[in-house]
């Protein structure tokens, strides 16, 4: 027993004088990562962040009282707790306006920062839209009503004047060099607490949750009132605007998404000096290409911007463009996905011809579209105007349809040049697929459908072990449908 508990006295010398110095040593040299002091910070920054509270005409309540409040329940705070209540027997005496005489009435609170010196703020639209008056409230609690330049709904930005001269502005800085696990701060009117701080780091870059914009998303605290207010970086540098926030209960939940500065800052320029954002479009509607809808077209990988639907008559449809088309370039940038394409089609000017290089039936083709205005009329939505009519199939084939033929009306109303008409599905591969009875097949892989007997000569060539392409023509949007024939 002796032996061992010197041998265990021996072990745990070694391990106490001779390893953990070692040990110590290894840890020593690892590089340390410390949590950066935000207080300069937010000391330099804060007094260009500024409060934005807006106000809304309402029609004047007829009765006294507090707001919202019953009257009943007012005499009750009134009598019993000797709470003074403006309206009523007792209380402070107020002006009255007549009923239905509109007066002015807090509508929302949010945030913005400073970028020229001459009073120039950016904040969200939605911050401000519909506002009656805007009032802007300095961290040394000096108030203006500002102008409103201009604001664009579709980014969520807006730009607003107020007349000062000589205002601490924010430094803005490249959120194209953001990296993913940086450090940031924002600073906001959350819940309208004012020049609230909060920090935390980058999540996420090139969030898609609009049209027009890859979001920055952050962990940063962001509540309600927070919206305009900035992102910033630890060199105090704006690279963000605080926009949105993903939440089911209404208040922060560990996401939040702000507006690239870049993004922002080029609307805010077109704002500032025409009052609007003038973007291109070419009349597409557009759907996400998957895995298996590019093996079955012979993309090898999803890319591109899926072509549902051409607008009749648009730019697209004067270019060659079609429903099913895959554009994979445009202008000479790629589309890596289909929210890709309306940005960079935004981006370009009105009556600019553009290149655009699609995929059909196995190969590149390039057309020449001509943008126009995105505020220009679109083409309306034609009725329907007919429907199928002569000889049909039946749903014995390896894709399980039967199909009719289509008339000379029925293909005006959907703008396509042939088709046959899904008239019933059994048990096969397009019914499980989610195809409809009414539902036009216009393409098999790279052949397009001119009628029922020749629909139905291309299903008996089909491979049953290879998935084929399926274009579904459904109301104005083209669908394709990778199946294996049974």
């Amino acid at each position: 027993m002796k032996k061992y508990f010197i041998a265990l006295l021996a072990l745990l010398t070694i391990v106490s004088f001779g390893q953990t110095p070692i040990v110590s040593a290894a840890f020593a040299q690892a590089p340390r990562l410390s949590i950066p002091d935000f207080a300069d910070l937010v000391e330099r920054a804060s007094p260009a962040v500024v409060n934005i509270r807006t106000t809304e005409k309402v029609a004047a309540q007829s009765q006294g009282g507090i707001p919202g409040m019953p009257e009943e329940q007012a005499e009750f705070f009134r009598r019993f707790f000797g709470v003074p209540i403006p309206g009523l027997p007792g209380g402070p005496k107020q002006a009255q306006p007549k009923p239905g005489q509109p007066q002015e009435a807090d509508r929302g609170v949010g945030s913005g920062f400073i970028i020229e010196s001459n009073g120039l703020i950016l904040t969200n639209a939605h911050v401000v839209e519909g506002a009656n008056t805007i009032y802007v409230t300095l961290t040394d609690k000096r108030e203006f009503k500002a102008k409103l330049l201009g604001l664009d709904k579709r980014t969520d930005i807006a730009v607003l004047k107020i007349e000062a001269r000589d205002l601490p502005k924010l430094a803005l800085g490249d959120s194209s060099r953001v990296r993913v696990g940086e450090w940031v701060l924002a600073i906001g009117s959350p819940f309208g607490l004012e020049n609230t701080v909060t920090a935390g780091i980058v999540s996420a870059k090139s969030r898609d949750t609009g049209d027009y914009l890859p979001f920055i998303q952050t962990d940063v605290a962001v509540n309600p009132g927070n919206s305009g207010g900035p992102l910033l970086n630890t060199a105090g540098q704006v690279i963000g605007i605080n926009s949105q926030i993903f939440s089911r209960s209404g208040g922060y939940m560990g996401i939040s998404f702000a507006i690239p500065i870049d993004e922002a800052m080029r609307v805010a320029d077109q704002l500032r000096t025409n009052g609007k954002m003038t973007r291109g479009r070419i009349g597409v509607a557009l759907g996400e290409i998957t895995k298996e809808i590019a093996e079955s077209l012979g993309l090898g990988r999803p890319r591109g911007a899926y072509v549902r639907n051409v607008e009749p008559g648009g730019p697209a449809a004067a270019g060659g463009i079609e429903s099913g088309d895959v554009i994979l370039n445009f202008n000479g940038r790629d589309i890596a996905k289909s929210t890709d394409l309306p940005r960079t089609v935004g981006d370009t000017k009105p009556g600019t011809t553009s290149t655009v290089q699609v995929w059909r039936k196995g190969g590149t083709k390039d057309l020449m579209v001509t943008v126009v205005d995105a505020e220009a009329s679109q083409a309306p939505v034609k009725k329907s105007e007919g429907s199928s009519s002569g000889s049909g199939s039946t749903n014995s084939n390896s894709l399980g349809v039967a199909v009719a033929e289509l008339s000379d009306a029925k293909k005006r109303e959907l703008s396509i040049r042939g088709g046959v008409e899904v008239t019933s599905l059994g048990d096969g591969p397009l019914g499980r697929a989610g195809v409809r009875s009414g539902d036009v097949i216009i393409r098999i892989a790279d052949t397009d459908i001119s009628g029922v007997k020749q629909f139905e000569t291309l299903v008996k060539g089909l491979d049953a072990n290879k998935a084929v392409p399926i274009f579904i023509r459904r109301a104005d949007s083209t669908l394709v449908i990778p199946v294996k024939p049974k």
